[in-house]
């Protein structure tokens, strides 16, 4: 239990006074900007933590083999995910442990106007993130529930660790319109970038375009969820898990177009191939 109580002890003294301060000011002055954001309330905070300890953290984040991360390698996504915290070192502890703290969450209740925020001491589904190269996750809304304690999802919170993250390299996180016609805002992730957005059935985000940064660069981030006992009554839903949605030009409709197109080729009789191929092959002479 000390080594516990010591590890939030830290945390306070890295994340302490002046940040709460400064925080709270901010939850203040953003908070209409944050409730009337389109497609839904959501919020980006540049410079968010003090650098000094999230330099620590970027320091100390394990590389794609340097931990047992939980990896999603499918149709919807290709990522890496690691939630126990307390396996990490403890320049990663803190800031997690920080962002669960009552300061936090004081911070958080302010700038959205969800009341009675609950963090999750799990971090199911957050924690460290991870995407290496070609790495994606398609446009999706949230699961809606945390079934181990029976609260409702309200809130997403993202912190981006990423040094001279170029446009080219993308991953930009994109929030999209609640009939999936359109991207509305596209994030770049970049190091010490926070990104806050509220969660229901139609807050569409996600970053589907495949990474093409080097492969010495990954794609890092920080999340947490926050939970609530109950939610409006307009936003009651049956519990569900991740719903996905497809985008022009994510893996899985480049997977369904190969496939289709394997399936097309094998019902095709042979001597119209036949045809097809050295017809193409004339008009490339």
């Amino acid at each position: 239990m000390s080594a516990v109580l010591s590890d939030f002890q830290t945390s306070e003294i890295l994340f302490g006074t002046e940040l709460e301060k400064r925080i709270a000011k901010l939850g203040e002055e953003r908070a209409v900007e944050y409730q009337t954001a389109e497609p839904f309330p959501h919020i980006v905070i540049d410079d968010f933590l003090p650098v000094e300890p999230l330099e620590n953290a970027l320091k100390d984040f394990p590389s794609p083999r340097g931990v047992r991360w939980t990896g999603y390698d499918g149709e919807h996504e290709r990522k890496l995910e690691y939630n126990s915290a307390e396996r990490l070192p403890i320049s990663l502890r803190s800031v997690l442990y920080f962002l669960n703290s009552p300061i936090a969450l004081s911070f958080l209740e302010t700038i959205t106007g969800i009341k009675g925020l609950i963090a999750d001491p799990y971090y199911i589904g957050g924690g460290l993130h991870q995407s290496e190269r070609n790495g994606f996750l398609n446009i999706h809304a949230d699961f809606n529930k945390l079934t181990k304690l029976n609260l409702d999802r309200r809130l997403n919170l993202i912190i981006y660790l990423n040094k001279d993250w170029k446009e080219e390299y993308g991953g930009h996180l994109e929030l999209w319109d609640r009939e999936m016609k359109e991207c509305k805002k596209k994030i770049l992730p970049v190091f010490n970038r926070c990104v806050i957005f509220s969660t229901t059935d139609f807050s569409y985000h996600g970053h589907p375009v495949p990474l093409t940064c080097p492969e010495d660069h990954t794609r890092k981030s920080i999340a947490t969820y926050y939970y609530t006992n109950g939610r409006p009554a307009e936003e009651v839903t049956n519990s569900h898990s991740t719903i996905f949605k497809k985008t022009e030009g994510s893996p899985s409709n480049r997977t369904f177009t190969r496939k289709a197109k394997k399936i097309a080729l094998s019902l095709t009789p042979p001597i119209l191939l036949d045809a097809y191929y050295k017809l193409r092959e004339s008009n490339n002479k």
